[in-house]
């Protein structure tokens, strides 16, 4: 790892003789960067309490490479290298704003829907607040095209240097968009993954007119087109078009249904008066030490609910191997992998920006918005800790889920003729 020079260590006229002699054409810009990336340096030191290599007895951190970001300025675009810390983040606050990029979609969205006539009271002291009274047609194009263009980028990113993703999840929302004079449902499609640097990444977003199973295929199927690949789980519900699709697209990855949504599966086949005592035994199968444990509480409460609630108890034992495909991973990662609860999370924080517009003017108007409201969330997943440890994640890709798979149906076989 190259360090970038703080700004003490820099030789300004050394710096300067070097760069009048090579008659770059990009002098200021060369000149920029280097004098900007030199400042993160020295902020970079100032946070770890030494120099880049230095041994100090005050150092507090230590570097971990570099994140390189672009910074539009009026000589160019620079590129610009903030560094990485083994433990936290450096962000220059200073330099580089956070969630511009989503506002600016939550701004482009309003205003169109503004410019379209389609604002009611509501939008209109909206409008009011954001300050889009003021904006042309023009403008608002300008900013669209310019936010499609970005979104774009993220959505077809190639996936291949930042794999193996072991752990891959997928949910969906429901939207609301005029089309043909009408206002109508559409699904927003959403994955993501844990990379091979142990962290979250947003890997695609689509919309699709129905959740259905051709709407999940084309998905999925554009996620390896890209470059996914190494992934042993997908945790998702259990809606058929999306379980297919995971199964057509990703051979020898496990599917894991997620427990939150089977819980709610499980309570609509129970009696109303039985259920505070039943959702407890699901529970009693989660907070077990080991796989073995997980499987031998499973089979003690299908035991205890064959009497009292035949029903339950056959829904449940149905649903073993894909509640339980978890278990052969380590533990370490079990709260993170056994339900889709974190990409509910992810559903919220764009939910929390598609309810100021309400109604959508068109399909474009959704991608901008909710792309952008994702990729800022997969810049502060790339910028945070870890989500899963390395160790964690070698030990991961070392278990055979194909194998593990054929025994899952090899009992259920067994279930069925004994």
């Amino acid at each position: 790892m190259t360090a970038v020079p703080s700004i003490n260590q820099l030789d300004p006229a050394r710096f300067l003789d070097e760069q009048l002699s090579q008659a770059s054409p990009d002098l200021m810009r060369d000149l920029l960067t280097t004098f900007v990336n030199a400042l993160l340096s020295a902020q970079a030191d100032a946070v770890c309490g030494a120099s880049f290599g230095e041994r100090s007895p005050e150092r507090v951190n230590s570097r971990n490479g570099y994140r390189h970001r672009d910074l539009d300025t009026r000589v160019g675009t620079l590129d610009i290298a903030v560094p990485k810390l083994r433990t936290g983040s450096l962000y220059p606050e200073w330099l580089l704003e956070r969630r511009k990029r989503a506002e600016r979609a939550l701004t482009s969205v309003v205003a169109t829907c503004y410019l379209l006539g389609v604002s009611t009271r509501r939008m209109d002291e909206l409008v009011q607040t954001l300050g889009i009274t003021g904006l042309s047609k023009s403008q608002v194009w300008v900013m669209a095209k310019e936010l499609d263009e970005q979104v774009e980028e993220f959505r077809t990113r190639r996936l291949t240097d930042a794999g193996p993703f072991t752990f891959a999840a997928a949910d969906a929302l429901v939207l609301k968009v005029r089309e043909g004079g009408r206002v109508v449902p559409v699904h927003v499609l959403v994955a993501t993954g844990v990379n091979a640097d142990g962290h979250r990444e947003v890997l695609g977003v689509q919309v699709t007119t129905s959740e259905d199973g051709a709407g999940w295929l084309a998905f999925f199927r554009d996620l390896p087109a890209r470059g996914l690949s190494g992934v042993k789980l997908v945790t998702s519900d259990a809606h058929a078009g999306l379980v297919n699709a995971i199964a057509a697209t990703l051979p020898g990855a496990a599917w894991q249904r997620c427990r939150t949504h089977y819980a709610a599966n499980l309570m609509s086949t129970t009696p109303k008066s039985s259920w505070p005592w039943v959702k407890a035994l699901p529970h009693s199968i989660y907070d077990q030490p080991d796989a073995d444990a997980v499987h031998a509480q499973f089979d003690r409460v299908v035991d205890a609910l064959t009497d009292k609630l035949p029903v339950v108890a056959t829904h449940l034992e149905e649903a073993r191997a894909d509640i339980l495909a978890f278990t052969p991973f380590p533990k370490e990662v079990w709260r993170q992998i056994w339900s889709n609860n974190p990409n509910e999370r992810l559903n919220r924080e764009i939910r929390r920006r598609t309810d100021v517009v309400g109604i959508f003017p068109d399909r474009a108007s959704i991608i901008r918005l909710a792309g952008a409201v994702l990729a800022e969330q997969h810049d502060e997943w790339t910028e945070g800790r870890r989500y899963l440890g390395l160790d964690v994640l070698a030990h991961a890709q070392t278990v055979d889920t194909q194998h593990t798979e054929e025994v899952s149906t090899n009992l259920e076989l067994q279930a069925l003729t004994a």
